[in-house]
């Protein structure tokens, strides 16, 4: 993780650190090719090309923010969804890694 992403979440709780490495190793083993990590907005951000995940961590959630989350919407019932098409994983929710990797892997590579 780049140190720019650590001093981010460095101010959250360990539940929150530890789901925020989780979910960035899933984004990282969703596609072959290098994943930049670069802060947008001071919003940890995973690129391929122009395609991009963002994690956006709150003090009991992270908000994933990938273009293809909507597409397994009906996989993703018992997570909360926001109007803008985020997924909400809150702590104490596994990680549907599956899902998150196929979502994942057709946000970055198209």
């Amino acid at each position: 993780m780049n140190i720019e992403f650590i001093q981010v979440i460095e101010k959250y709780n360990d539940e929150i650190k530890t789901m925020f490495s989780e979910i960035s190793e899933i984004i990282k083993e969703s596609v072959s090719v290098e994943v930049q990590e670069i802060l947008w907005a001071k919003l940890p951000s995973f690129y391929v090309g122009n395609n991009f995940v963002r994690l956006i961590p709150f003090k009991d959630h992270l908000n994933i923010e990938a273009e293809e989350i909507q597409t397994y919407t009906s996989e993703l019932s018992s997570y909360k969804i926001t109007p803008k098409g985020m997924l909400q994983i809150y702590i104490g929710q596994d990680i549907p890694k599956d899902i998150l990797l196929k979502a994942f892997r057709g946000t970055m590579i198209k």
